[in-house]
């Protein structure tokens, strides 16, 4: 992507369930278009094997996530999962990729897109949406990351966010996780297409 100062750059909005998939589409789509920036949460949640700080998440401490919010450091943040941890998207590295002309995704959940439609109208929010809720309850039991009354509040919070997909500009079906990182990728190169046209 070339870099344009003269014209805002599109934030691009992922969400969709716990367990649809999001950071696997998300790790594939870097594998498919390594230039493309990728927004890293703030997150108090525990690190998952094979999550990398500052990569996957930045994890922070509930101290540290206090301070942010104080200085107004998160464009957007929410308690998960009814209270579980909090998580976060960083103001300043979004704002300076926009101001440089250049895409910016972010991957959230529900409440965290709500708060970044509020925050920036004009971003572009894509569901992330899996093939049936058989397939949702499958990944998440089978991920095995977490305990069943944690998967059951998961499980609850996915019907909520499922019935929301009508909010979003666009749903990606999760059926295959390399088919759906294309998807998605097109979406992000079309919208910013778009936006560089229409300025």
């Amino acid at each position: 992507m070339t870099r344009n100062a003269n014209r805002r750059g599109r934030l691009v909005v992922l969400a969709g369930p716990s367990g649809v998939g999001k950071s696997s589409v998300v790790h594939e789509l870097r594998k498919l278009y390594p230039d493309l920036w990728f927004s890293v949460s703030a997150t108090t949640r525990d690190q998952r094997p094979g999550e990398l700080d500052g990569v996957d998440y930045r994890f922070v401490t509930a101290d540290e996530f206090d301070r942010m919010i104080k200085n107004d450091d998160l464009l957007e943040w929410a308690e998960i999962h009814r209270g579980i941890h909090r998580s976060g998207t960083p103001r300043a590295p979004i704002e300076d990729r926009l101001a440089a002309g250049e895409p910016a995704l972010v991957e959230v959940d529900l409440q965290g897109a709500r708060n970044l439609r509020e925050a920036m109208p004009e971003a572009y929010l894509v569901f992330l949406s899996p093939p049936s809720w058989d397939a949702l309850v499958e990944r998440l039991v089978q991920r095995g990351t977490e305990a069943p009354e944690v998967v059951e509040r998961r499980l609850r919070t996915a019907k909520e966010e499922l019935a929301a997909q009508s909010e979003f500009d666009a749903v990606v079906v999760n059926t295959d996780v390399r088919s759906a990182a294309r998807d998605l990728l097109k979406l992000i190169l079309d919208k910013s297409s778009d936006q560089l046209e229409n300025h």
